[in-house]
């Protein structure tokens, strides 16, 4: 029973980062912004979601272990799960390291008066944040493969013959990425 709750739990909040971030990329693209409207909502980001999502993703990451630790009699399963483990890690790695310090600087600047190289902070935050959004979809996608092969064998020939397609396609556009 244990299982199936840390499963269930690491599922869900592996809904919740992945879905956290994809609302990020639509709401902060910064396609239809001008200087004042993007640091507007990029400060408000920052206030909102700074402290929140790194929690979020650190509480994911620790599940997704305890998961990959239950199922280490599923050699494949667990395989899936140390997947998504790595997957949230470079995650949040780009977090850490790319998005994070951009909004430390974002965050010091005035609507009215934009810096000149705003542009190119936006431009790098957007591809940090890109990567991210592929890299914990790409996890997510692992951890569902790895939760429906927790059935019967029939369901894991199934999991992998819809899921194969999905995640190669993630895998693809990560590698375009990098």
């Amino acid at each position: 029973m244990l299982p199936l709750i840390v499963d269930f739990v690491t599922v869900s909040l592996g809904a919740l980062l992945v879905g956290a971030m994809f609302c990020a990329w639509l709401i902060f693209n910064p396609a239809q912004l001008d200087a004042s409207q993007y640091i507007i909502v990029q400060q408000q980001g920052i206030r909102t979601l700074n402290t929140v999502m790194p929690l979020l993703g650190g509480l994911t990451i620790l599940m997704s272990v305890v998961s990959a630790v239950l199922a280490r009699e599923d050699k494949t399963r667990m395989s899936l799960l140390i997947g998504t483990a790595v997957l949230f890690i470079i995650s949040g790695l780009i977090t850490r390291f790319g998005n994070q310090p951009i909004n430390a600087i974002v965050r010091g600047w005035n609507s009215a008066a934009p810096p000149d190289q705003w542009t190119v902070l936006r431009d790098t935050w957007w591809r940090w944040h890109c990567m991210r959004l592929c890299t914990v979809s790409a996890g997510s996608a692992l951890l569902i493969v790895a939760t429906l092969m927790r059935r019967t064998p029939s369901l894991q020939t199934t999991a992998m013959t819809v899921c194969r397609p999905l995640f190669d396609v993630l895998m693809r556009t990560i590698s375009l990425l990098f």
